[in-house]
């Protein structure tokens, strides 16, 4: 008797565990993704959109089923691809030379929502870069095919559960558009051992509170963004602090690269709390190269045998080549100036000059490349363009930039 009552005890028992395992498995979060999702026709008044004349088209899509992971709803991006032929089978990537086939090109801009303005120039330079049309072979009207790509992307904003919407075709009439590549991203130094030491951060303060990092030569920065790596050097005495702001950070203190020394450990400000300042315990010159895509900084310590110019000067074709004229001003004046700026200067016509120090030859700096380039030295003549320029030369790398003024 005691056997059957334990048997049964036994049978009641796994009963009651597989009745539980069924109930934990209903209830178990679930990892669900949409298959499908709609483009809406676009509202677009007459059925021709007149780019050159319009500021933007109303794209909207809908989603029903939405990406869960675990039960939580997981926001996906959504992307703008469009193509002029009605077929998506080769995508057009800005960093290639050769883009022969591409049939389809994707917006820059991402969105988190299925209602988006999507601006006419936007569209009208996607079409330019896909085609290449010379400025007389524009097409009169031109079908433009949209669809929507939707991805779940991670840190790396590498994506994953990419679903792709239908297409909806709107008629337009395009304009031709100067391609260029995006000018290369620059960031700046400020603090106190750096231009007048004043911890300035504004747009006005560049060339006076602020000191720019120069492009590297030979550097393939990224057409698209223009991210890539830069690089300064300068004297930089014990104990002193700066920052490295980011574009985004001019006017605010939020972007850029805080904290650390001359080691290493340099965090960059997303917006968040302030690391603090990058401090140097060890006197000396410095080359800083960093890469704006990554945030990395790299310190490389120079020789202690650079010394220092009392004078730099710009001389060329359009003042006769006079090393005692068109004088540029020392912008660090908080310790050891390495970097000369003009805050404006025009040129009527295009020229050629060179960078010369202390009002003679014996130490000049020449080059091939404009508007920015590294000069050598008894390098060749610096061709520059006319036009009216902010211009900054540093003395221990020879990098120069030319910054147009409007």
């Amino acid at each position: 008797m005691k056997k059957i009552l334990s048997n049964a005890a036994l049978l009641f028992a796994c009963v009651c565990v597989l009745t539980a395992c069924k109930d934990d498995n209903d209830s178990n979060p679930t990892l669900t993704q949409p298959t499908t999702f709609v483009l809406n026709e676009p509202v677009v008044g007459t059925g021709l959109v007149d780019l050159a004349n319009t500021e933007v088209i109303n794209l909207t899509w809908s989603q029903p089923t939405p990406y869960n992971n675990y039960n939580a709803p997981v926001v996906p991006t959504y992307t703008i691809q469009l193509s002029s032929v009605g077929t998506f089978n080769q995508e057009f990537d800005e960093n290639l030379e050769d883009n022969t086939g591409a049939d389809f090109i994707s917006l820059s801009e991402t969105y988190s929502s299925g209602n988006v303005d999507v601006t006419a120039e936007t569209i009208a330079k996607a079409l330019q870069q896909l085609n290449g049309w010379e400025q007389a072979a524009v097409p009169a009207t031109l079908d433009v095919y949209f669809r929507i790509k939707s991805a779940i992307r991670d840190a790396s904003f590498k994506e994953y559960y990419t679903i792709l919407s239908n297409t909806q075709k709107v008629r337009v009439i395009p304009y031709y558009i100067e391609l260029s590549d995006a000018p290369v991203e620059i960031w700046y130094l400020t603090g106190g051992c750096i231009a007048d030491g004043s911890w300035s951060n504004s747009q006005a303060a560049i060339g006076s509170g602020m000191t720019p990092m120069y492009m590297k030569p030979g550097f393939e920065y990224d057409k698209k963004t223009g991210k890539g790596e830069i690089e300064y050097a300068g004297y930089f005495p014990e104990g002193a602090n700066f920052k490295i702001i980011a574009p985004e950070g001019l006017s605010n203190w939020n972007y850029g690269l805080c904290g650390g020394n001359e080691e290493g450990g340099q965090v960059y400000r997303d917006g968040g709390d302030d690391p603090g300042n990058i401090s140097v315990t060890t006197a000396g010159y410095y080359k800083l190269t960093l890469n704006t895509e990554t945030h990395e900084l790299v310190w490389e310590k120079l020789s202690d045998t650079q010394g220092a110019y009392t004078q730099m000067s710009m001389p060329g074709d359009y003042q006769g080549w006079d090393v005692a004229s068109n004088l540029m001003t020392p912008l660090t004046t908080a310790t050891e100036n390495h970097d000369w700026v003009i805050a404006t200067v025009t040129y009527d016509a295009d020229t050629n000059l060179k960078f010369a120090a202390d009002g003679g030859w014996a130490v000049n700096w020449g080059g091939t490349a404009f508007p920015f380039g590294t000069g050598t030295q008894d390098g060749p003549n610096i061709p520059v363009t006319a036009g009216t320029y902010k211009v900054f030369f540093n003395d221990l790398l020879g990098n120069y930039m030319f910054i147009p003024v409007e």
